[in-house]
């Protein structure tokens, strides 16, 4: 069953955000848009199949680990805040799946290291085509329309 659209937006990725100071509404809809389209927004916590992709977002360990050690070891402050969302155990891969906080900061983090900014809040198709080029990849088996089609299915208008 999936998380309720507007208790995951309104407790958990907007307070995340603001508190990151990363916070726009294209910020906010594209993180709600790929926890639809990436876990069925929560329906699955581990990657279906036996794959590596953990949490609502299905980051995978190796893009958690090269988020670290590529950008936030480089940007101490914001590693600080993100940081502060971690439990003591376990580990922060595992924390993926196991804190929500911690997975939509990291969702942040992986797409803010993106040169190209966010599309409009409302084109949900722009949104799309953003998760497909920075997140999911071109080699990624995700399409724009399956995107759009679960936001509309899970985040509607919450």
């Amino acid at each position: 069953m999936p998380i309720n659209a507007s208790q995951l937006r309104l407790s958990i990725i907007r307070p995340v955000l603001q508190n990151l100071g990363l916070w726009s509404q294209a910020a906010e809809n594209l993180l709600m848009g790929t926890a639809a389209q990436e876990s069925g927004l929560g329906t699955y916590v581990e990657q279906l199949g036996g794959g590596p992709a953990r949490g609502i977002f299905q980051m995978e360990p190796a893009t958690l680990n090269d988020c670290y050690v590529n950008f936030l070891d480089y940007r101490a402050d914001l590693k600080a805040k993100i940081d502060a969302y971690l439990a003591p155990q376990p580990d922060k891969a595992t924390q993926l799946a196991t804190n929500n906080a911690y997975a939509a900061a990291m969702c942040r983090v992986r797409y803010m290291r993106v040169s190209a900014p966010l599309p409009d809040a409302s084109d949900i198709a722009g949104l799309a085509a953003y998760w497909k080029q920075y997140y999911n990849t071109a080699g990624g088996k995700g399409e724009t329309d399956e995107f759009v089609a679960n936001y509309n299915r899970y985040v509607g208008n919450s």
